[in-house]
């Protein structure tokens, strides 16, 4: 039975049993505790814990999930993946246990004929917690079941909870038995791989506090409203069902499994870390695959960065192989083909696809290049000291630049040197150790959303600033330092939840509304305007005047400046996206921004830096719209009526069933957007293109002024030509000839003055050379020469000293400042080698000492550092280190 054919028998036997059929959400988590939709429940979080009001009673969905915390299992086992689907059906206080089982012991046992899965029951065991007799009874009366197959175990494999005081409750897990050909006997109690669990059912039953430990915590009784929440692995019932031995056999993996084994020349099945590979390469690509198509594109921080880390590890797994070259064109379409019967958005954005993964493995295989040029030179000095490459060298080539540490202890072990590992891994926990501080200081900067979950329980609120930017509603809630409050006071900095405003909150790259909260005797700063979960409203003030308390009746102002100037930089935004697409073409869609009042910032796919020409092109494009005086039209209208209509759903957005669909010249940028407009084109005033750059092997970044700080920034420049046409005294027409000539002379001069330096400095080599003295078996030129021109006068210098040494034993090691920094160079002859003379270990001495470091070949050497003060103590030490 086919993945794709498995996912729809699910949808349509529980839409059958009247559950609302939900599309997978996003694999970018609303949830701002998560990086990704970790888990089926995920979207449904707000429902079950009773944040948001449930719109229905029963719901199923088959939800897509990356999880990477197990990432170095991937390959080794049969069913660690680190992009998953999660089936899943729940129920918001409507049936309960005895539904959830009857449901699932009818869908597992019903023949494929019927439109079930088929499994025979013999072939399943389940699991309790313990103390759950009415689960027991229930198993009993709606299974076959025999009493040996229905297995008790204790709260930390079946007892469910967040870890947080709330909702929990036991669980019952079902199993399939692989045979006695894969293990021992006994259920899933003997906690053998024997046993695959394939689906979970979690009794949310119970609310829970004072939670110590997962298994340690106090029961405060029965929730009003008891939940369902049941997830069944997908790929494992795949690779069940269609009688493989891992989820990476399935029909939507196995072929970029096969495709890689034939670009590699490897045979699937004859070399255990061979097949490894070849599983983490399947996984890794149709990860990378599903995570682009949701908008995530490789990058150094964030979901971004786990994106560059997947496919990284396919090139390195690829390069492990025995390929160096590029595969991604050869293994990407191959999942796409593989997915698209499940997934069709992966196949209709697949240019968009193609060219964030092809544009990363191009990337990463400079980085490669470079990286064992380093590593290369590691090893040699750690083969001629008869040492270990260096922790810090390693943790280097890994967080600066991208180079696995696999692949680093790889090519050592080929040379016959070993790696400092001790050293990388502390190295290494130190760096996550302060990311873990830096997350668990941004998670804590807002109230815990738990907080919320009564006031959201009243009902949405009210946004009216569309319409008007006044507007009159009543305080439901005050937040201070994280808890729920009555009263804030003059001089707090709280969160106010009103039931009506019009102030906007920072959402579709808008920033949030500057304005004013005004009640009887109080007056309150707006400092910030968020939505901390779906529906709710939460605004940031300081209050200024007075008391704010529950129920008061509070207007909210907003700052007509600013909202003019947020609405001109938004119908901007959308302005350039259109005409970045007119100009570049309808790949260069738009993958980000940011806009505030005068100011606009929009990412966009694309792989090349623009010319100048382009760049005014588009400038022109856009100003040119806003002469046109388009009309800016925004409608509400169902999603699908949107999508018919041509408007654009932007990567990595999420929309509901309705949506706001923003026309500016009718069709000519049809948008959706949430955001606030102006009503005519020509209301924009102005667009100023200040910068474009690179975010990214596959992004680029525009930023503009506009309107009235679009203007500004043209009358300063206007001032500065007229302050550079009268300082030189030429006409404006003349000033970018005279700039260029005088840019010529001052290179020209530079260039002289650099080689009578130069020159000066060959004049010191007899001085230098009869300076030379006898230190451990070789001549040796030691001499600090001050400050210098450049590294390279240093290194020029150096040579010429190493060739008048001739044949015998020596050595050359000179240092200077060059540009405010110390520079030393060391240089060493033939002859001083063979009496073991290493031009980088000298340099390595030195540089400690000068708050640096460096490196090279035993010939020669370059290091540096940031206290030019300690230049001749580094002489001293390799003095020393020289045995003088």
């Amino acid at each position: 039975m086919q993945t794709a054919e498995i996912h729809r028998r699910w949808l349509d036997f529980f839409e059958k049993k009247g559950h609302t059929v939900v599309p997978s959400a996003s694999l970018v988590s609303d949830d701002p505790s998560l990086m990704f939709t970790v888990a089926g429940m995920v979207p449904f979080v707000p429902y079950l814990s009773g944040l948001v009001p449930a719109p229905f009673d029963r719901a199923t969905s088959v939800q897509k999930c990356i999880r990477t915390n197990d990432i170095e299992e991937v390959g080794k086992t049969p069913r660690h993946g680190t992009f998953f689907q999660m089936c899943g059906n729940f129920s918001f206080g409507d049936y309960f246990k005895e539904g959830a089982i009857r449901f699932a012991w009818e869908l597992l046992t019903t023949s494929e004929a019927d439109g079930g899965l088929g499994f025979a029951p013999e072939d399943l065991w389940v699991t309790v917690y313990e103390e759950d007799e009415e689960a027991i009874a229930l198993w009993r009366e709606h299974s076959t079941l025999p009493d040996e197959r229905i297995q008790r175990l204790g709260k930390d494999t079946n007892y469910w909870s967040t870890g947080q005081p709330g909702p929990a409750g036991p669980c019952s897990e079902i199993f399939y038995d692989l045979g006695p050909e894969y293990g021992v006997d006994g259920g899933p109690a003997t906690d053998d791989d024997r046993y695959v669990e394939i689906w979970n059912l979690v009794f949310m039953q119970y609310e829970v506090a004072d939670v110590r430990s997962k298994t340690d915590f106090t029961i405060l009784g029965e929730l009003p409203r008891k939940n369902i929440d049941t997830g069944m692995g997908l790929e494992r019932v795949a690779f069940i069902k269609q009688g493989v031995q891992n989820m990476y056999e399935i029909d939507q993996v196995r072929p970029v499994l096969d495709r890689a084994a034939e670009i590699a020349g490897k045979t699937y099945g004859e070399d255990h870390a061979d097949d490894v590979r070849l599983r983490v390469i399947a996984d890794h690509v149709r990860s990378g695959l599903m995570l682009i198509a949701d908008g995530v594109t490789p990058s150094n921080e964030g979901r971004g960065y786990i994106l560059r880390r997947l496919l990284r590890r396919v090139i390195l797994s690829m390069r492990l192989l025995g390929v160096e070259g590029p595969c991604f064109a050869e293994l990407f379409p191959v999942s796409r083909d593989a997915m698209q019967a499940a997934y069709p958005a992966v196949a209709e954005d697949f240019a968009f696809i193609e060219r964030a993964a092809y544009a990363e493995e191009k990337t990463f295989l400079r980085t490669l290049a470079s990286g064992i040029q380093i590593l290369d030179s590691a090893v040699d000095a750690a083969k001629s000291a008869n040492a270990a490459v260096p922790g810090d060298t390693a943790f280097l080539l890994h967080d600066t630049h991208g180079f696995p540490i696999e692949l680093t202890l790889e090519i050592a072990e080929e040379a016959g040197v070993p790696v400092d590992a001790e050293v990388f891994t502390s190295l290494m926990q130190e760096q996550r150790d302060r990311a873990k501080a830096d997350a668990k200081a941004k998670k804590g900067q807002r109230a815990d959303l738990s907080i919320y979950k009564e006031l959201r329980g009243l009902g949405e609120t009210l946004f009216t600033g569309y319409g008007e930017l006044v507007h009159e509603g009543r305080v439901l809630g005050i937040v201070v330092d994280g808890a729920p409050v009555r009263e804030a006071h003059e001089g707090d900095i709280a969160e106010l939840v009103l039931s009506e405003t019009s102030l906007f909150a920072e959402s579709g790259g808008q920033d949030a509304d500057q304005g004013l909260i005004i009640g009887d005797g109080f007056e309150a700063e707006v400092l910030d305007v968020q939505k901390p979960v779906a529906g709710l409203i939460v605004h940031t003030v300081r209050v200024v005047i007075g008391t704010i308390g529950i129920d008061a009746r509070a207007e909210t102002r907003v700052d007509a400046d600013y909202r003019r100037g947020a609405t001109q930089a938004h119908s901007g935004t959308h302005i350039v996206h259109a005409a970045l697409r007119d100009v570049i073409g309808q790949s260069a869609h738009q993958t980000g921004s940011y806009n505030k009042a005068g100011y606009l910032r929009l990412d966009f796919a694309h792989t090349e830096a623009l010319s100048s020409e382009t760049k005014s092109e588009i400038e022109e494009i856009s100003n040119l719209a806003i002469r046109s005086d388009y009309d800016v039209v925004t409608r509400e209208m169902p999603l699908d009526e949107a999508k018919a209509l041509g408007a654009m759903a932007l990567f990595g957005e999420k929309y509901g069933d309705r949506v706001r669909v923003v026309d500016i010249g009718g069709p000519w940028s049809r948008e959706l957007c949430a955001g606030t407009h102006v009503s005519s084109s020509a209301e924009i005033g102005m667009i100023n293109l200040i910068s474009e750059s690179s975010v990214g092997s596959t992004n680029r970044r525009v930023e503009s002024l506009v309107g009235i700080e679009a203007f500004r920034n043209f009358a300063a420049e206007r001032a500065i030509v007229q302050q550079l046409t009268g300082g030189l005294k030429v006409p404006r027409g003349e000033l970018v000839t005279k700039v260029q000539d005088l840019g010529a002379q001052l290179r020209a001069a530079e260039k002289k003055i650099a080689a009578l330096e130069a020159e000066k400095l060959r004049e010191r080599v007899p001085q230098l050379l009869a300076s030379a003295e006898q230190l451990g078996g070789v001549r040796a030129v030691l001499a600090s020469l001050g400050a210098v021109g450049s590294a390279d006068d240093i290194r020029s210098l150096a040579l010429t000293i190493r060739e008048q040494l001739g044949a015998q034993p020596g050595v050359v090691v000179l240092a200077g400042e060059a540009g405010g920094k110390p520079v030393v160079i060391a240089a060493t002859t033939a002859a001083g080698r063979e009496a073991g003379v290493r031009a980088g270990a000298l340099v390595r001495t030195g540089a400690q000492i000068l708050g640096g470091g460096g490196g090279g070949k035993d010939d020669l050497a370059q290091g540096g550092g940031t206290d030019a003060a300690q230049i001749d103590a580094a002489l001293a030490e390799i003095r020393r280190s020289l045995g003088g």
